[in-house]
């Protein structure tokens, strides 16, 4: 299992300044470079200032003029937010300008806020369909001309340009909780993101089946790859977990406002609903937060991570963007890559060498046995 960071860039208050928030995320980014972590993961979002991001690309060709070995991904673009011309240019232009690094993350969208102020204000839940036009012809067009009769976009003859750096193309990732989208996305040769939210622990196993059951349905498609992201925090002394429970409580009534439309905004920034309107409330109590997030010491995170090796997990993303002080998501970082990663690099590295030893073995017993 390999180890990725998503991050955004994030204001909870106007006394912030821009050039506060891009240092910071710059700082964060440098460490998880240096630190040995696979991918970056930042997404698209509109109008709030706590996810600061109108073009992904953007920020990632910037980061990619500041790193050396990232992987620089979208985590993820909102489907009906672009057109498939528009989308396989910037995207080919960014492969090129981070040399090679992008990972291309696409979604739905999860805001009704956005949507409404984005899409015209369609169901969040129908991005789905414009997901399953889009991903498709942004394919054709990175392979060469193509043209386009779709139900959302209809154009003549037109490739994109420039092409993607990689060859055939940036690795696709879909983001996925239901088993129709984790069936699609592997069927169409792409890779799965997946959250299991705040959600228990057994939830990850849920998602887990998901995937394998899409892998096994698939059997014409080579086995793609499979992410999951949680709200992560690790630190040296139990006591500390407070302050992450805190900040992950409050955070998610924001997102609450923002998912189910029900609170206000004000100039960028939105209010945290009240208690009694979230959902999944027990997903609140600060006992449930503390367990069933990625939170606590290195041991504690270590064992909590074998719960998604076990489901299948190839990449386990930090999700560090919930208002964490950034001394925390500095720790956090710090002790991940010097008590977290070589761990399941020695798994990886003792995996690898008991395949050999057992293919090595193999023509043995076949000789015995043909004796």
């Amino acid at each position: 299992m390999k180890f990725a960071v998503a991050l955004s860039m994030e204001r909870f208050s106007p006394d912030t300044p821009m050039s506060d928030v891009t240092s910071t995320m710059l700082e964060l980014v440098k460490m998880a470079d240096q630190g040995g972590f696979e991918t970056l993961w930042t997404a698209e979002h509109h109008t709030i200032e706590c996810t600061i991001s109108p073009n992904p690309f953007t920020i990632l060709t910037w980061l990619g003029q500041h790193t050396e070995r990232i992987r620089l991904g979208t985590a993820t673009l909102v489907a009906p937010y672009w057109s498939p011309i528009r989308l396989a240019g910037e995207a080919a232009l960014c492969d090129h300008l981070t040399g090679g690094r992008l990972e291309f993350g696409i979604a739905r969208g999860a805001y009704q806020y956005e949507f409404d102020r984005m899409a015209g204000g369609m169901p969040q839940q129908e991005g789905v369909a414009y997901m399953k036009e889009l991903v498709p012809a942004v394919q054709k067009l990175w392979a060469g001309d193509y043209a386009h009769d779709g139900h959302y976009w209809k154009f003549p003859l037109a490739t994109s340009v420039p092409k993607p750096l990689q060859a055939p193309h940036p690795r696709i990732w879909v983001a996925a909780r239901d088993p129709g989208t984790f069936d699609w996305a592997v069927g169409i040769g792409a890779s799965i993101l997946s959250t299991p939210l705040a959600a228990p622990a057994a939830e990850i196993a849920v998602l887990g089946e998901k995937f394998r059951k899409a892998v096994a349905d698939h059997p014409e498609m080579p086995r793609p790859r499979f992410m999951m992201q949680r709200r992560t925090c690790c630190y040296e002394r139990p006591e500390e977990a407070e302050l992450a429970v805190r900040h992950s409580i409050d955070y998610g009534r924001s997102f609450e406002n923002l998912f189910q439309n029900i609170g206000t905004v004000t100039n960028g920034f939105p209010t945290a609903v009240s208690y009694e309107s979230v959902a999944g409330r027990d997903n609140y109590k600060p006992e449930n937060v503390l367990k069933n997030l990625m939170f606590g010491t290195p041991d504690q995170v270590i064992e909590k991570l074998l719960d998604y090796e076990a489901a299948g997990v190839d990449q386990f993303s930090l999700g560090l963007s919930f208002n964490l002080p950034v001394e925390l998501q500095r720790k956090t970082l710090d002790l991940f890559a010097r008590e977290v990663l070589p761990v399941f690099a020695a798994r990886e590295r003792d995996r690898r060498h008991e395949e050999e030893r057992r293919l090595a073995a193999a023509p043995s017993r076949m000789a015995a046995a043909g004796r």
